[in-house]
């Protein structure tokens, strides 16, 4: 993996010269107890200038490394990385908390992440979320597998926008969504349930031998939960 790192790192240098200020590996893989087949390798790549030219620019860099498996990296300026953190607090929250300077200067150690943008961020992606499940809720209420394949993928993104409203509790939130869930369960005093019945489906490949029925009334009871959440967070003090 470092030697992979490396020609990657060579390639950016090549390409963008002295434009590039900054590479940085965050999240899971920048941990010292980080596991190779369970973790992204996600790169924030930070130029001083970026216009269509040092994209395209980036096209054969980016393709070796995307072979690999990896994730297309995230692209900043200097001045972004400088002032986008009131609203994008969630992201750059989690790149501060794990990070590794692989090239350049570490433009993340100075910045602030606000209490306030993180609350009104995070509450914002809850409903907007919960918006969108509504409406996706309506054509796959008839079916058993659309109901089951709706919960379990929309779970995902509400249990990592749960790591936000942990954060809003000044909780450290775990790497692994079952872990993320319970403590959002413990500390919000939810009803747990209806995550587990879902992280179950997911698991199994969303497959269940639930009832039409009881996949609307596992939907109402989870629907139910994420409305808490919200609830929760709305009262947040600041």
């Amino acid at each position: 993996m470092n030697h992979q790192l490396r020609a990657f790192i060579d390639d950016l240098r090549t390409t963008h010269g002295k434009n590039l200020v900054s590479v940085i590996l965050y999240g899971s893989a920048a941990t010292s107890d980080h596991q190779h087949r369970h973790s992204d390798y996600n790169i924030l790549i930070v130029l001083e200038k970026i216009g269509p030219e040092d994209l395209r620019n980036s096209h054969a860099a980016v393709r070796e490394w995307t072979k690999l498996g990896h994730h297309v990296p995230v692209y900043f300026t200097v001045n972004e990385v400088e002032h986008a953190a009131d609203v994008f607090p969630i992201e750059f929250r989690q790149m501060k908390r794990a990070r590794k300077v692989l090239f350049g200067r570490d433009l993340l150690a100075d910045v602030e992440i606000s209490h306030e943008n993180l609350r009104h961020q995070v509450e914002f992606e809850l409903r907007s979320k919960l918006i969108m499940l509504r409406r996706q809720y309506i054509p796959a209420s008839v079916s058993v597998n659309d109901l089951a394949s709706l919960m379990a993928d929309s779970l995902v993104s509400f249990t990592a926008l749960f790591r936000g409203v942990l954060m809003l509790k000044s909780i450290e939130p775990p790497a692994d969504r079952r872990g993320t869930l319970a403590l959002t369960v413990e500390k919000l005093g939810l009803n747990g349930q209806p995550f587990e019945k879902i992280i179950i489906i997911r698991e199994n490949n969303f497959e269940t031998s639930m009832t039409e029925t009881e996949a609307n009334q596992l939907f109402a009871d989870y629907l139910e939960q994420i409305e808490r959440v919200i609830d929760a967070v709305d009262t947040m003090e600041t």
